[in-house]
């Protein structure tokens, strides 16, 4: 197998480089006056990117998230899935799209579009799934467009999986503070799967409507905090449309925006991150070493009528788009 390739996109004060390997974000750097500091998590090893990088930054699919069991009825049909943690299907299944090594179909200084095919069967979800995810550069914004084209009745739910420490430094993400436009969010069983529940935020350490210090939000006793080691929710968005989900800030004063169309974003704090794997600054990653906020559909929505629907059907075009915007001060 050749090597990944890296693609450098740029405009004032910014640069976004891509890997082609889960057409991943591998650095966001941004030159805001104390030099460039780079935003998110990245891998030294460019290779691990599909050996097994662990999501960081990748392009996930099919089904972003996990699915109760690796089941779904669509149609009257039952659909089996490969799994892969706790019994249940996380990230589209063992060989997810963050697996593959995406093929360059258009590319500029300010923007690069991947595409894959995904054949009917792979990893157990039905019909041909041909997809794209394109990235472009402005300054002081980054935008993700995805679209998807089925043969045959599917499910699909593709978000971002990069982790975000807007201090460029080393140690967890404790001292940013988070927002989040949801009034609900989705409680998980043991396994991290949502039990059909959307709870309200009120009276919950999950309450980001206003900013929040993470450490704060990590410190209280609700077993879910237990389940996930930290914060692994969804957060049901309010309203609908392009709007506001989340903002992010640093101790710097460096902040990131997310915006999207999707019901959904999911935050994770970074509980897994052990040490194992190595950062670009050749330091490893440690727990809470970033938060990822993974704009999407609901998880396990194929087994909850009740979710917002993630079905795809021939004919129709899924197609949804987030744009992070930095800045200072």
């Amino acid at each position: 197998m050749t090597a990944p390739r890296t693609i450098d996109l740029t405009t004032d004060g910014l640069r976004l480089e891509l890997v082609t390997a889960g057409a991943a974000v591998r650095r966001l750097v941004l030159d805001d006056g104390d030099g460039p500091v780079d935003v998110v998590l990245g891998l030294a090893d460019v290779g691990e990117y599909v050996a097994d990088g662990g999501y960081l930054g990748a392009t996930i699919g099919r089904f972003g998230n996990r699915i109760d069991a690796g089941r779904f009825t669509l149609d009257g049909t039952e659909h089996t899935l490969t799994t892969n943690q706790f019994g249940n299907t996380l990230h589209g299944g063992a060989t997810g799209f963050d697996r593959h090594d995406w093929t360059v179909a258009e590319e500029s200084p300010t923007h690069a579009t991947f595409s894959l095919t995904s054949p009917d069967g792979d990893q157990g979800f039905p019909g041909t799934l041909e997809v794209t995810v394109t990235y472009r550069v402005a300054p002081g914004e980054v935008t993700i467009e995805y679209t998807a084209r089925t043969d045959a009745p599917t499910v699909v739910n593709l978000t971002n999986h990069a982790y975000f420490h807007l201090d460029g430094a080393a140690g967890p993400v404790d001292d940013h503070t988070l927002e989040v436009a949801a009034t609900a969010f989705l409680p998980v069983r043991e396994d991290l799967v949502p039990t059909g529940e959307v709870r309200p935020v009120e009276g919950t350490t999950f309450d980001l409507r206003t900013p929040t210090r993470l450490g704060d939000a990590l410190s209280g006793d609700d077993e879910q905090l237990g389940f996930a080691g930290g914060i692994d929710h969804g957060y049901c968005l309010d309203g609908d449309g392009p709007r506001r989900a989340a903002r992010l800030t640093g101790t710097s004063g460096r902040w990131l925006e997310v915006d999207t169309d999707l019901p959904g974003i999911q935050v994770y704090t970074g509980a897994h991150f052990d040490g194992s794997q190595v950062g670009l600054d050749g330091q490893p990653l440690r727990e809470r070493a970033g938060v990822a906020l993974e704009t999407q559909g609901w998880p396990d929505a194929p087994n909850h009528d009740d979710f917002p629907s993630t079905v795809l059907r021939p004919g129709e075009t899924y197609r949804t788009t987030t744009v992070w915007r930095v800045g200072r001060g």
